[in-house]
């Protein structure tokens, strides 16, 4: 789908294009248009997946997106589109994540790649361009933003912010890929990363490496402490912890020939004063810690297009969750920010009143479990004044 918009500014009359590329916000007709994977069938551990809006919903139909709908299932479903490339303009992917409760070690992501021959088959093997969304097992928790180059799948660097805490609010995840090799993500409208794929992903090989043939000198000295040869352990240095009991006295009923024989106990030497350490001195010789000096590396190609994929055709959802219940909604694949930030209205209006109805349920949960804990405690305090009576009239 295509739109034009025209902007005015100073008597001048600009046309700028932009387009979307695929948008879903799931109603009755979404099986139509998705494909449900396959892939898991035949192990048993294949998830279903229904239209839900969750307990907290501004319109529980209009709110409705995809559910996770069972525990310790593999998820798979994807839609095609037709295919384009992301050279030379932007690439906007964006969508709302809403878990109903913690998925405890499962994904929330979506991949986005080329043209498949059958969504049924969709799974872990299927080749993606862009993997992008929140990933989280036990205590390790990232947003995940993994980029396929030259036919491997690279992940960042350093794991990106994790923000899908909250069960029953939507998060709304934006990536923005750029023509200059950069890339922005956005959760809930607040930059978290913004930065360039040649340094914070591992797609190129370095510009410099250490000259192989370079060697450590034999003289080279890198340890930078040493003993200080003038300290001397003092000659009254006691280490003996424990010493034979001087003033122990075998007992008068003792019997060799039964007991055995005697042998005076050990007690704790008042003279010990633990075990002896030579100091330590800074190492005159140190020369600081040796590196081979760095050369430019041979195999080093620079690329100016690692954001450029020819072929996007598919978006899906490949998941693993040990607790399901996730929904996913409000998906749009365009080069037009201005779209995307109306999708994005239809995440700040549900997100307002998924906020507000979860504040008034944790509200009445907390007056009744004060309820609870107070009818608990006049209840005690009744038991204690029965036990009281029952002592006076005995």
């Amino acid at each position: 789908m295509a739109m034009r918009r025209v902007l005015g500014c100073l008597g001048t009359v600009t046309l700028v294009s932009g387009k979307v590329y695929f948008s879903e916000t799931f109603d009755d007709n979404w099986e139509s248009r998705w494909v449900k994977s396959t892939w898991k069938d035949s192990e048993g551990t294949q998830g279903k997946w229904e239209l839900a809006a969750g307990k907290y919903s501004k319109d529980e139909k209009e709110d409705r997106g995809i559910q996770t709908a069972e525990d310790s299932k593999f998820f798979g479903v994807s839609a095609a589109f037709d295919s384009f490339s992301n050279e030379g303009k932007e690439l906007i992917v964006q969508y709302q994540a809403k878990y109903e409760k913690d998925v405890e070690c499962g994904g929330g992501y979506l991949k986005i790649g080329p043209k498949m021959d059958d969504g049924a088959k969709f799974g872990d093997p299927t080749v993606y361009n862009i993997m992008f969304g929140p990933d989280k097992c036990g205590y390790t928790k990232r947003t995940h933003l993994i980029f396929q180059y030259k036919g491997k799948n690279v992940l960042k660097k350093s794991d990106l912010d994790y923000k899908q805490n909250d069960e029953g609010i939507s998060h709304l995840y934006r990536l923005i890929l750029k023509p200059d090799n950069t890339v922005r993500v956005e959760i809930d409208e607040e930059k978290i990363y913004e930065g360039s794929i040649k340094d914070d992903w591992e797609v190129l090989k370095p510009k410099k490496i250490e000259d192989p043939e370079d060697k450590k000198p034999d003289d080279w000295v890198d340890d930078s402490m040493i003993d200080d040869p003038e300290d001397k352990k003092p000659d009254d240095w006691v280490e003996e912890k424990r010493i034979v009991d001087a003033d122990a006295k075998k007992p008068e009923d003792w019997d060799d020939e039964e007991d055995g024989e005697w042998e005076a106990p050990m007690k704790d030497n008042p003279d010990f004063k633990g075990e002896w350490f030579v100091k330590r001195i800074s190492n005159p010789a140190y020369k600081g810690v040796w590196s081979a000096k760095e050369i430019d590396n041979p195999e080093f190609k620079d690329d100016d297009n690692v954001y450029a994929y020819e072929d996007f055709g598919f978006i899906g959802f490949d998941l693993w969750q040990v607790k399901g219940g996730a929904i996913f909604d409000n998906i749009i694949i365009t080069d037009d920010r201005t779209e995307a930030d109306e999708f994005a209205k239809k995440w700040k209006a549900l997100s307002e009143v998924e906020k507000a109805k979860k504040k008034e349920a944790d509200d009445a949960k907390a007056a009744e479990d004060g309820a609870k804990k107070a009818e608990d405690s006049s209840a005690d305090d009744d038991d204690d004044d029965d036990d009281l009576d029952e002592k006076d009239e005995s």
